[in-house]
Formats: structure tokens, sequence, C-alpha cells
């Protein structure tokens, strides 16, 4: 014989009713992330796409009967954009002694970019201090002849290049500016 008072029976109907909850707001959480993650799906499809292709592109074997559609595909490659530099450089340079060139020493303006540009190298410590002073160097040109203008002692000196994009007019429409290690053997 069972009391409807009982402790038991009071217990179970709020608790079956929190279950019951529980699994409404389970299942609408799960509908939501079914959702999110089909909608997302398209997304992939097309981030797949375009990796594909990106691999096929790197797939190419150049021979006799592919060569000048792969040169026109390389010569019709779409140029970095206005206002952003692709680098090509050493980020350590190497000199026998203050007074030589460098060993090592190597910046390319990329026939890529869309820019002429020149650049300082200064010392990371006190920046007033400038090491090197390039001349401009139009795209596709590059420089490793590179002699310091000061005198350092024998070491490793941190360093900032700075690059100065250049408009037609050769005015400076940007900077960049990335870190660069000197090392002076004697």
């Amino acid at each position: 014989m069972s009391d409807v008072n009982s402790p038991g029976a009071t217990k179970g109907s709020p608790l079956l009713a929190v279950l019951i909850v529980g699994m409404v707001i389970i299942a609408a959480l799960l509908g939501v992330i079914v959702i999110l993650l089909l909608g997302r799906g398209d997304g992939d499809a097309e981030t797949s796409r375009s990796l594909t292709d990106t691999t096929e592109q790197r797939a190419v074997v150049v021979n006799e009967d592919n060569v000048e559609e792969t040169l026109e595909e390389i010569v019709n490659e779409p140029p970095v954009a206005m206002g952003y530099y692709e680098v090509n450089m050493n980020l350590s340079w190497t000199f026998p002694d203050a007074q030589s060139p460098s060993s090592n020493a190597y910046v390319e303006n990329k026939a890529t970019n869309t820019s002429a540009v020149y650049f300082d190298v200064l010392l990371e410590e006190d920046e007033s201090i400038v090491l090197y002073e390039s001349p401009i160097l139009p795209v596709g040109t590059h420089i490793n002849e590179v002699t310091l203008a000061q005198d350092l002692d024998a070491g490793t000196y941190p360093c900032v290049i700075v690059y100065h994009l250049l408009d037609d007019q050769q005015r400076t429409t940007s900077t960049l500016r990335l870190n660069l290690e000197i090392v002076v053997n004697s």
C-alpha cells in the first residue's frame, strides 16, 4: 500500500519534470549544433576546392609539351597588392670587419612587388645610429654589396631594417620594419 503523500512520491514528480526539461534543452542544443555544422559545411567545401586547386597547380610537371603554357601562367602571376611588400632577404649579415662588405647580405625587391623600395639599417638600441642606407631598388632588382657606414667593434648587433615603399614620384607611401642581426667578426 502506497501513500500519495509519501516522501518518494513527492520527490519523484519534480525529478521527472527536471529530467524532461533537461532532455528538451539537450535536444535543442543538439539541433543548433547540427544546423551550425551543416551551414559551415558549404564553406568547408569552398575551402576544400581552393586547397585542391592550389594542390593541382603545384603538381604541374613541366615538359616540352606544356612549357609554353606553364611559362605563360608564371608570367601572368598576379603581383603583390599595392601597399604590400614581399620581403626576400637574409636576416643575419656577417662582415669580416667594419670596413669590408658583408659576405652574405642580400635584399631583393621581388618582381611580384609593385613598388620600388629603399631601406635603412638602424642599430636597435639607438635607432639614431644609421648603419646602412640603400639606394632605391626598382621592382625585380636586388642588392648584396653592403658595407657599413659606422665603425663597429667585433660582436653581434641587433638591428632594425626599415623598408620605405615608394610611389611613382619616389615618395614614401608606407614603411615596413623587420629585425636584422649584424655580426662583425673582427
